[in-house]
């Protein structure tokens, strides 16, 4: 099965290169294993904020997980007739999560709220701005339209049964929402791994958690797909492949598919919906409210007198004039410094913001000579 477009398209980049012994993809993957936007995403939640306890899932490795999931369904399509590029599944699902807020989804709709318009904020979108614009200090990282478009594309979110890529071009930074489907059966892959990779590995970190007990796991799912995240993983992998290597659509049989919605449903009812978070979400509200509020007056008093903020006395300060300094020509035609100030906070890890908070909150101790 080939994708719509032409191969020249999928990987064209903003910017031409020399010749790449790497290859169009693995290079893509190095540029986004590189770079810090990646490096940050140890230090991000995936669902619950546990950054001391080794055995909950960050942002970094549910990353590599849905890329890995991703080339595994890619190599086992193959084997089947098809003509996947692996390295390409890979690298967006690598990439796909770049552009996620502290505190996972609970950030995203916060920030969304203070830009104060629909659709202000979406991680799928940022992912995308983060790879081409706000890397490598407003340079971007210079991505194949095949890995852009599947990061801008992956929407966590939606659980169809089947996709076909789209055949029309598009206009990537024109993309405001999440009503797009990826543009390669590579995207559409990382779009549904996506969602393999978390709901089994979110029941993990739940019953590490003491949010579950494994035994509340409906009975259907525990039958048919199994009761552990590599069994979960297994099994919906397992289907995918069988019921897709004979069609021009990838998805999910019908039986596994119900099932997979089951699942679905418990995750949402018992642990992304859990009164326990409910406390961490109002937390979370008052930290980042409380910092953009900081930030955007910091701003209107000090602009971009970069000097000025490297004589302040707290870091946080510092590092905020730093940040605008580095991307001075970026944001050299921004006229909103709300844009600028939520690229800041977005970019912050879970452990850095509690560190801001707690450099504007907690006086530093007085030591005597």
């Amino acid at each position: 099965m080939k994708n719509p477009l032409p191969d020249s398209f999928y990987t064209a980049r903003t910017r031409e290169l020399d010749a790449e012994m790497r290859g169009d993809y693995f290079r893509d993957q190095t540029a986004i294993i590189h770079s810090m936007p990646f490096r940050r995403l140890k230090h991000k939640t995936q669902v619950f904020f546990a950054p001391e306890n080794d055995h909950v899932c960050t942002r970094i490795e549910h990353v590599m997980h849905v890329a890995t999931i991703a080339a595994t369904i890619c190599k086992g399509l193959n084997l089947n007739g098809w003509n996947l590029d692996t390295e390409a599944a890979y690298a967006i699902g690598l990439g796909h999560d770049l552009g996620h807020a502290p505190f996972g989804h609970e950030g995203e709709y916060i920030l969304s709220k203070i830009m104060g318009y629909k659709d202000a904020f979406i991680h799928e979108v940022n992912s995308y701005r983060v790879v081409e614009y706000l890397a490598n200090n407003g340079k971007g990282l210079n991505l194949t339209y095949i890995v852009k478009d599947g990061i801008i594309s992956h929407n966590g979110e939606k659980f169809e049964q089947y996709l076909k890529p789209d055949e029309t071009v598009k206009n990537l930074d024109k993309i405001k929402n999440r009503k797009i489907i990826p543009s390669s059966y590579e995207g559409c892959i990382v779009r549904f791994s996506d969602k393999i990779a978390y709901l089994g590995r979110d029941i993990e970190d739940a019953v590490t958690c003491g949010f579950i007990h494994r035994h509340e796991i409906p009975t259907e799912v525990r039958d048919n797909l199994g009761d552990t995240n590599s069994k979960i993983i297994d099994s919906l992998v397992r289907d995918f492949i069988d019921n897709s290597k004979n069609s021009d659509k990838i998805g999910f049989s019908d039986d596994k598919y119900e099932v997979f919605l089951k699942l679905q449903k418990f995750n949402y009812n018992k642990i992304y919906l859990n009164e326990k978070l409910k406390a961490y979400k109002k937390q979370a509200i008052i930290i980042i409210n409380t910092l953009f509020d900081y930030f955007s007056e910091l701003f209107e008093k000090t602009g971009k007198d970069y000097e000025k903020y490297q004589n302040m006395e707290l870091k946080i300060e510092r590092s905020f004039g730093k940040y605008i300094e580095n991307m001075h020509e970026f944001y050299l035609s921004e006229k909103d410094s709300k844009i600028i100030i939520k690229d800041f906070i977005a970019g912050m890890t879970d452990l850095y913001m509690l560190d801001a908070i707690k450099q504007l909150t907690i006086p530093a101790p007085v030591f005597s000579i």
